[in-house]
């Protein structure tokens, strides 16, 4: 059967600007006639026609709620562009990070290898008939497209009057993997679906000490638990913690992908988590059973993590500052030494004193996994990582979830490779505070004002700006709300020039920076699909050793105090209290 090429007259839809990660809308927003179509022609008519015709994407995601409708669309256009072949993932699954390693490592049969992808996820947003979709766009690289390809994309959007498909292509089979061959009017055109997690496997198994972990995990002292919270970690959850690894059946929490994750919200953090924080002994109640000595989570699309110890939550902010201070011990892939590490801005700045102790390059970037790509492709960074629970390494270019839970079990399995018949174990809690011992303690805290309006949430913005022409203003404003905070030393908004590139990002975020080290950052955030969500990042800094082991909200409370009196929170956006504090 040869199949047709169709070209499909349309019109543009507002606003359909990829934010940092893609395109992200309600369900009922992409199943509207032509949507979808529009946003992928406007891709493929961004990229170079090298990039397009004659050439190998993935498409797959995480599953959610519509996916495999539009893989199959996404198939159909891929086919009518002129694209010769499509890999996806078993079901359509594959996680963001297996994405980008597939693009990365994987050589077909006849030797194709990817020159991008299209990512069907909204990440840790809620999935489900009436909650939210995304699609996002990954390079050559495996990171995500440039600011460049995204602008371009979404100019695109505004003009659009025709799409190509081949609508009589009859769907793929997506369940079982194999090639599906079909010709059309440039000749071959092939899917092949393939196994979610053999790739990623592969690498893994290339970068950590599978025998050292497994060791560690059959020891009686120590006790596991991942919980996938229904996303695609699942899909890759069993392979590496069961089969490779060794773990318990029992030590799985939720590792059925769903297409609605179990009607739950799939975002990695103490508010969300709630079977695994109760698990881990940290929950409102206590249980008589003893918890896990070790526990993570991962969100939708399986690249972000979070890491517990028994009653204890390692902030992600520490997490990342913790990897890189033991990973050239721990981890055989980084044996050889750390080309430099980086942050995003909001993070707060426990890896920048790693760096300093360490002499290594150091790098503090905007909110969007592309600027570390960039530092990696460079050479200049090995290891980075994110405030809202990112973490990961140059194996790929996108955060990774599952490697940073194999980073902290060989961090683990390091620590205790001498011990692991003693009578017990060192615990995360014991290596996160050895670490402020050594380093210090950055207190750390985020409070998000979710569905905030967008004309407030832009009001309050433009009134920090403003502010920040008077530091004596400032000062005046800090002190009548705390006479024990340190003075403000400089205030800005964030800019970055990209190293390598030489691009210039605005506009990133609103800093006030403490005397003492401490910090207030004010953003807007790109990742929701309605209204407008405000983040407000508290940093306290302690050098003191004897100091570092105070509660968090108690050593915060007078900057948050600073923090909503600057800002006039209350007055601006009518919350008196954040949506989420993590």
């Amino acid at each position: 059967m040869v199949f047709k090429v169709s070209k499909v007259s349309t019109t543009p839809f507002d606003g359909q600007k990829p934010g940092t990660s893609g395109l992200r809308k309600k369900v009922k927003v992409f199943v509207q006639p032509h949507y979808l179509q529009n946003f992928v022609q406007s891709t493929f008519n961004a990229l170079t026609p090298e990039k397009v015709r004659g050439a190998t994407l993935v498409v797959s995601g995480d599953g959610r709620y519509f996916s495999k409708d539009a893989i199959q669309i996404i198939i159909k256009m891929s086919a009518a562009n002129g694209v010769r072949r499509v890999w996806v993932g078993q079901n359509g699954l594959l996680s963001t990070p297996a994405v980008s390693a597939v693009i990365r490592e994987r050589v077909g049969v006849d030797g194709s290898k990817a020159s991008g992808a299209f990512i069907l996820t909204a990440s840790h947003n809620p999935g489900g008939p009436n909650e939210d979709f995304g699609i996002k766009y990954n390079m050559e690289n495996g990171g995500p497209a440039p600011e460049a390809i995204t602008d371009k994309i979404f100019e695109n959007t505004k003009t659009i009057t025709e799409y190509l498909i081949a609508e009589d292509l009859p769907n793929v089979d997506i369940s079982t993997t194999g090639v599906a061959n079909f010709s059309g009017p440039e000749g071959q055109f092939d899917v092949e679906v393939f196994d979610s997690a053999s790739d990623y496997v592969k690498l893994m198994k290339s970068i950590f000490d599978f025998e050292l972990i497994r060791k560690l995990l059959s020891s009686s002292k120590f006790t596991f638990c991942y919980d996938a919270l229904h996303g695609v970690a699942g899909a890759y959850a069993h392979r590496i913690f069961v089969e490779e690894l060794g773990a318990q059946e029992s030590s799985l929490l939720n590792c059925v992908p769903k297409e609605d994750f179990g009607g739950g919200h799939p975002d990695p953090n103490l508010t969300y988590a709630k079977e695994l924080v109760a698990r881990m002994g940290l929950g409102k109640s206590t249980s008589e059973v003893e918890p896990p000595e070790f526990g993570a989570a991962a969100d939708g699309d399986a690249d972000r993590n979070m890491i517990l110890g028994k009653r204890f939550f390692v902030t992600p902010s520490d997490s990342v500052a913790i990897i890189a201070a033991n990973a050239v011990n721990a981890i055989p892939y980084f044996a050889s030494g750390l080309k430099g590490v980086a942050r995003s801005m909001p993070t707060s700045a426990a890896l920048d004193v790693v760096a300093k102790h360490l002499n290594l390059k150091f790098f503090e970037v905007p909110t969007g996994w592309k600027f570390f790509g960039n530092l990696m492709d460079a050479g200049f960074c090995s290891i980075c990582g994110e405030e809202s629970f990112g973490t990961g390494s140059d194996h790929i270019r996108e955060k990774d979830g599952i490697w940073a839970v194999l980073a902290w079990l060989s961090i683990l399995a390091y620590k205790n490779k001498e011990n692991l018949n003693g009578d017990k174990l060192v615990t995360v809690e014991e290596i996160v505070r050895q670490h402020w011992t050594t380093y210090g303690r950055h207190y750390y805290t985020r409070y998000d004002y979710e569905n905030v309006d967008a004309g407030a949430a832009k009001d309050l913005m433009a009134y920090l700006i403003k502010l920040q022409s008077s530091l004596d203003e400032i000062n005046s404003i800090v002190k009548g709300a705390r006479s024990d905070v340190s003075n403000v030393v400089s205030a800005d908004e964030f800019e970055y020039k990209d190293p390598v590139d030489g691009s210039v990002s605005k506009h990133q975020g609103i800093r006030f920076l403490f005397e003492d080290g401490s910090r207030l950052v004010f953003r807007l955030s790109g990742t929701g699909s309605e209204g407008a969500t405000i983040r407000l990042y508290i940093e306290q800094y302690e050098k003191d050793s004897s100091k570092t082991g105070r509660d968090s909200q108690e050593a915060l409370a007078p900057l948050v105090e600073v923090a909503l009196k600057l800002s006039k929170m209350q007055e601006f956006t009518g919350r008196s209290a954040p949506t989420v504090i993590t």
